[in-house]
């Protein structure tokens, strides 16, 4: 149960092993494939190098240094980040499966390429904006320019697959064949050298938001998630969840749930989670009765919430608060609600599972004690308290991640199990430039879309259409726009997902009368179902994995138990007060009611009501429908709801009553 176990106390760890927990870390949601064992030699020191360079460039941008009399223009940080990232993306992430292992002649042909040409385009920042290169530039210009482009649609092959570089080149080249749509798919046309300046020295593209939201937030969250996993901060986690619940009926999984849920709002990223957790959580729930199947299902889902739970979420959400213009704090808190109900429903399925098959909770002699472990985890929770803080009190989002990584690392340096040593210094560098690179590979061909829908002006006159064409139904454009992220997240990363129906959907969402904040929260949350749904399921796969189980039949297990989120969606874009968004009474009131619901509901899908047992499929039906009733904002549903909850529990009670007098009798 307890991670601490794994190395005997006080027992230094080997560097190589510090290496190969980082290998499976992801960071901050990035969807980027596994480097696999990938580059060595002198391309690994060539990714050291670059990436150091990125990151202390990063560090001038944010913190104003001036470091050798060094601070650039916004756009030409970007150019400069983008060249370096993008050039790192290209040694880490193989060009195809052949090359696992080697770096290729090609790989540092781009890297030759794309360096030299985005220094050109960062070394004339200030003449892009004044002379107006996004309309007429100088040759050199042109040819950086192509190159560029050329590396960004590499970059989200290599980072993103096939389906997200079709989608980047249909849609970044659509202003060259605007014209020639029909209806309101027409927009404004380009010329090829118009629509090729366009997208790269124009600032709604390649530099667009998305690559903004990374270049001035995301980088820091990137650094403190790694720093977190180098210095064990999973492991303390994964101790304090056994700690207050291994004990309990079902133990371990409500260890796997809570866990996963507080090291995902630290990293914000799905399989990450599952590899770092999983190894530990699922054998541990099979151990005490858990079918393999349904172990790797919960944990799948417990980790899927990683990119709802506040305070760090996933990438999309600080893209989300750039789009709409406002603080990520904001995003954060109206993502709180959600992501604890769902959390709830979780811990309440599989206590029910439990209940209804006799698990125990874990073995005595396997739970860490509580004081001990919150003694040795002090410096894990000071840094979470300064994130926080900072974060959420002070709004200064910017800085928050790196003041708690500065704090993790000087807490932990204490303890020599912890402490940072040469060895765990180049882990912990390769894991971040790792990290941003395969962020920057995707979101820079996810700039491509952005911008081809943007210049051409297509996005308007859809989002027009859609409201024109849906007559005022808000109902029927919300389930429109479910089917059309849930298709989309298949095929896309969630953040290109997000990106894409931001662009095109939310504006007719929010137009119809709906909040802005619930709107985009719908989307997200959507695109981001792939990660447990069948055929994809990504996170139910990797899962699966791990518990050795039958990976589409674990998908539907984790879509069953992440039920929840296919619902919650509706109810908060019709019910503001579940994103905090109203009067404390009103929020604290909707929330008690969303609780009840959420119990009727788990209950329905495991089969089992507390104080009572086994239900019947009629029960299980009657008492499912009261707790969607009770869920839905009306006052009628909810006085509808808790009647018809009242009656299934009645007949609930009568009936378990009664079987229990005949089996009396019958004995």
């Amino acid at each position: 149960m307890t991670h601490s176990q794994t190395v005997p106390a006080g027992e230094p760890v080997k560097e190589q092993d510090a290496g190969a927990a980082l290998s499976s870390h992801a960071g901050m949601g990035s969807d980027m494939p596994s480097p696999r064992a990938r580059p060595a030699g002198f391309a690994r020191l060539a990714v050291l190098v670059l990436g150091g360079l990125g990151i202390v460039l990063a560090l001038n941008q944010v913190f104003l240094l001036n470091l050798f009399g060094f601070q650039p223009l916004g756009n030409s940080y970007l150019y400069y980040l983008i060249g370096i990232f993008l050039s790192v993306a290209f040694l880490v992430v193989p060009a195809c499966a052949a090359d696992t292992g080697h770096t290729r002649w090609y790989d540092w042909v781009l890297v030759a390429l794309l360096l030299p040409a985005c220094g050109y385009l960062g070394l004339h920042g200030l003449d892009i904006i004044q002379l107006g290169w996004e309309y007429e530039a100088p040759w050199q210009a042109d040819v950086a320019s192509a190159v560029v482009i050329v590396a960004a649609l590499e970059g989200v092959r290599r980072a993103g697959g096939l389906v997200l570089l079709a989608t980047a080149l249909f849609f970044g080249s659509y202003p060259l064949f605007a014209d020639y749509m029909p209806g309101f798919l027409w927009g404004t046309s380009y010329g090829p050298l118009e629509a090729l300046q366009a997208h790269v020295m124009g600032v709604e593209s390649i530099i667009g938001i998305p690559m903004q939201v990374v270049a001035e937030l995301v980088i820091g969250f990137v650094i403190f998630g790694s720093v977190l996993t180098i210095t064990r901060g999973s492991e303390f986690f994964m101790d304090l969840a056994a700690a207050l619940l291994g004990r309990t009926r079902g133990g371990p999984a409500k260890v796997a749930v809570v866990g996963s849920g507080i090291l995902g709002s630290l990293s914000g990223s799905v399989i990450s989670n599952i590899l770092t957790i999983g190894p530990f959580s699922i054998p541990t729930m099979k151990r005490i009765g858990y079918p393999a199947v349904y172990a790797a299902a919960i944990e799948s889902c417990a980790s899927t919430g990683a990119t709802l739970m506040p305070p760090v979420m996933g990438t999309v959400a600080f893209i989300m608060a750039s789009f709409l213009g406002v603080p990520y704090a904001d995003v954060a808190a109206a993502a709180f609600i959600p992501a604890v109900l769902f959390y709830l429903a979780l811990i309440f399925q599989v206590d029910m599972f439990a209940a209804r098959r006799g698990l125990k909770g874990a073995p005595a002699e396997e739970i860490p004690p509580l004081l001990p472990t919150l003694m040795r985890g002090w410096p894990y929770l000071l840094a979470l308290v300064v994130l926080v803080y900072v974060l959420m009190v002070l709004r200064q989002e910017t800085y928050s991640p790196y003041a708690a990584s500065a704090v993790l690392l000087i807490a932990t340096a204490f303890r020599k199990r912890t402490r940072m040593s040469p060895g765990r210094a180049l882990a912990l560098l390769f894991d971040i430039v790792k990290n941003i690179a395969g962020l920057v590979a995707i979101l820079a061909g996810i700039g491509l879309i952005v911008g081809g829908l943007s210049y051409s002006g297509v996005a308007g006159a859809f989002s027009r259409e859609l409201l024109l064409y849906a007559d005022g139904n808000v109902a029927l454009m919300l389930i429109a726009g479910a089917v059309t992220s849930f298709v989309l997240g298949m095929g896309m990363t969630v953040s290109a997902c997000y990106i894409f129906l931001s662009i095109l959907l939310a504006p007719a969402l929010i137009d119809a009368g709906l909040n802005p904040l619930a709107s985009h929260l719908f989307i997200l949350y959507w695109g981001m179902l792939s990660y447990i749904t069948p055929p994809v399921a990504l996170a139910a796969i990797t899962a699966a994995s791990l518990a050795h189980s039958p990976p589409m039949k674990t998908g539907v297990y984790a879509m069953r138990l992440g039920g929840i989120l296919f619902i919650l969606p509706f109810i908060f874009v019709y019910d503001p007060a579940l994103i905090m968004e109203g009067g404390w009474g009103e929020i604290l009131g909707r929330v008690a009611l969303s609780v009840v619901a959420i119990w009727a509901m788990t209950s329905a899908m495991e089969g089992w009501l507390y104080g009572v047992g086994r239900l019947s499929i009629p029960l299980r039906l009657g008492i499912g429908i009261a707790g969607v009733l009770v869920l839905l904002p009306d006052l009628y549903t909810d006085i509808g709801g808790f009647g018809l909850m009242a009656v299934v529990v009645v007949a609930a009670i009568i009936l378990t009553s009664t079987g229990k007098q005949r089996a009396g009798a019958a004995s």
